[in-house]
């Protein structure tokens, strides 16, 4: 008799699952009924789903607006993720990038829908010390919801260090230095240069309602007088001048190394410092001061005002703004977008400062105008700080 086997009889394989049988439209129209956090998380449910979410579904479920972090420490940067905070749900997210084949990426500021990265695209960039010299990164737009990304044309090493870059409209790139900009859009598909005609670098700048605003210093070298200066995207060659009305008086001296933010809504913009004590270079700040500029009618008006309490963690050292009578180094970033300001600092570990434009001041709430809170459970790096940007998460573009 033929001996028996002893494996045993074939397994009998198992039906797959009834919703992987469903046609790829009917699936997409299922996947569309879900908000968009849970369209992040099904990704990870199984392979046809991740492979089904690179495209929009039928009905765009709407952005789901996020803080990006940047990841302070350059020097060893992680090259496969970024984390984001949700202010409506007041929890952390975290993107992953590793659908980038990149040795690292750095990501910097955002479009709808759409992330900028700059990104080492030579293979000989590893995890090097910062002292050793890095080859030339590269521009990266990318949309980690759907996992695509495109590179954008080649730019120098010198870019990539000292410019900002301005995500505009309809795919649109702007890279500002301290004497030219750069101009990038899908039509023309490469770098067009312009000179700047500004007094000095421009500092903080933004876009709004398809207008560049940014801040220079005019004053002498012993003492600062910013200026705000705009720009419309396309008379970037010429088209710079001095935004300024009779009667605005000493709106610039009242804050220490002010930076702009966008407001929320049209033609509103933020601006964010240090409130001075006195008018002496060397004066302290007391608290921290938001104003707001109406590009309509033209006029500054007090938006918010850092509770005192709050302050008090930021003030060692120096504080928002500097001036402060501690001893130390204190740096604060100061970052944010559409109506939302948050404070990082080298002694506030673990959390930020937050300040929103819209909603009421809660019972108990000091400051004026706004509502202050704090944002925890912040991941932190030793003495290193955060910086961000606001990136409204979806499907809406892709690159």
């Amino acid at each position: 008799m033929p001996e028996e086997s002893e494996s045993g009889p074939p397994p009998v394989s198992s039906p797959p699952p009834p919703i992987l049988l469903l046609p790829h439209d009917s699936l997409l129209h299922i996947l569309s009924l879900l908000p968009l956090r849970q369209l992040v998380l099904c990704r990870l449910v199984c392979r046809h789903f991740a492979a089904s979410l690179t495209s929009p579904p039928p009905a765009t479920p709407p952005l789901l607006p996020l803080l990006a972090l940047r990841h302070p420490r350059h020097c060893y940067p992680h090259p496969h993720s970024f984390y984001s905070y949700d202010p409506l749900s007041d929890s952390h997210l975290h993107f992953p990038l590793d659908f980038l084949p990149f040795s690292s990426t750095s990501p910097i500021t955002s479009s709808t829908s759409l992330l900028y990265l700059w990104a080492s695209t030579s293979s000989a960039d590893t995890l090097t010390p910062c002292s050793q010299p890095k080859p030339p990164k590269s521009l990266i737009v990318s949309n980690p919801v759907t996992r695509r990304f495109k590179i954008l044309p080649q730019l120098g090493s010198a870019w990539s260090r000292h410019g900002t870059v301005l995500a505009g409209p309809a795919g649109a790139v702007i890279v500002l230095a301290e004497l030219a900009a750069l101009y990038y859009s899908p039509s023309i598909a490469t770098w067009r240069k312009f000179s700047l005609n500004l007094p000095s670098k421009p500092r903080s700048p933004v876009l709004v309602d398809g207008a560049i605003y940014t801040l220079c210093d005019v004053g002498a070298p012993w003492r600062s007088q910013w200026k705000l200066f705009g720009c419309g995207i396309e008379e970037l060659g010429s088209g710079w001048g001095a935004v300024e009305k009779e009667g605005w008086g000493d709106v610039f001296d009242v804050l220490k190394r002010p930076r702009l933010v966008r407001g929320g809504g049209e033609g509103r913009v933020l601006m964010v410092g240090g409130l001075r004590s006195g008018y002496g270079a060397e004066s302290p700040c007391s608290t921290v001061m938001i104003l707001r500029l109406d590009l309509g009618r033209m006029e500054w008006e007090e938006a918010g005002k850092m509770p005192l309490e709050m302050y008090r963690c930021f003030a060692i050292g120096g504080g928002v703004g500097g001036g402060g009578t501690g001893g130390g180094n204190n740096k604060v970033k100061v970052f944010g977008g559409e109506g939302r300001v948050w404070f990082s600092g080298r002694r506030v570990r673990g959390r930020m400062a937050m300040w929103e434009e819209a909603g009421e001041k809660g019972e108990g709430e000091e400051g004026d105008g706004g509502r202050w809170r704090w944002v925890e459970c912040v991941p932190g790096y030793g003495d290193f700080v955060y910086r961000g940007f606001v990136y409204n998460a979806g499907f809406a573009e892709i690159p």
